[in-house]
């Protein structure tokens, strides 16, 4: 495989990840168009909650349970337990109250993979 450093950081054509060029036809070429398209899931984190273990098994719907972060405070962007991301909550309002993050700040994620 070819050695990234050989090419540049920007993003390529249509927002393409680096190092992802569809004119590539080499095996190498392949192999990073394939690794590019595996899904990820991602966790948003919009904060925590410590009740008291009566306060759990009292839990009944409609309760609510108070976080530790407010309405207005940056959420974290997580792939398992690593922060990869933060970011501020934003309605989508062309989506009927859907959600979606805004994000603010990208965490070095080099070490990731």
């Amino acid at each position: 495989m070819s050695d990234p450093s050989d090419h540049t950081d920007a993003a390529g054509p249509e927002g393409e990840p680096p190092f992802l060029d569809q004119r590539d036809t080499s095996p190498e070429g392949q192999y990073r168009r394939a690794i590019f398209s595996v899904p990820v899931d991602i966790v948003v984190s919009v904060g925590q909650a410590r009740p008291v273990i009566g306060e759990l098994l009292a839990m009944r719907r409609d309760m609510v349970l108070p976080l530790s972060s407010r309405v207005d405070d940056p959420v974290e962007i997580m792939i398992g337990d690593r922060v990869i991301a933060r970011g501020e909550l934003e309605e989508l309002g062309e989506d009927g109250g859907r959600l979606g993050v805004r994000l603010t700040e990208i965490v070095d994620v080099t070490d990731l993979f």
